[in-house]
């Protein structure tokens, strides 16, 4: 997968929004505007930030080499994948899927019900 196709791929997730908050090269993308994955656009090795389930985050971390603990994010749940390593595109885009899923479920009552039938 190249970073033309993971962005792709994330811009085309349901009410997916992108922006660069931080800087030029942290491409952020949101749903509900809360944030699901961040692509260093800079970075020597393409990679994506995602929201993990606490468990699941650690299992990740366990299971796959080019999969670490996220910079500058809360370590508990955010995982940074490196691509193009031992995990398949197909994975990434399922643990991609599973990080909108975790920020859906812990918004409130009625905005996860906007957002699911959208």
């Amino acid at each position: 997968m190249n970073v033309e196709e993971l962005y792709q791929f994330c811009i085309s997730i349901k009410k997916a929004e992108e922006s660069l908050p931080f800087d030029e090269v942290s491409l952020v993308l949101k749903v509900c505007n809360k944030m699901f994955a961040l692509i260093r656009l800079d970075a020597s090795e393409l990679q994506v930030s995602v929201k993990c389930d606490p468990d699941k985050a650690v299992e990740l971390r366990e299971e796959y080499s080019c999969v670490t603990p996220a910079y500058h994010f809360n370590k508990k749940y955010w995982n940074t994948i490196y691509l193009n390593r031992e995990m398949n595109d197909e994975t990434v885009k399922f643990w991609i899927r599973h990080s909108v899923e975790e920020v859906i479920k812990k918004l409130p009552a009625k905005l996860r019900n906007e957002y699911n039938q959208a």
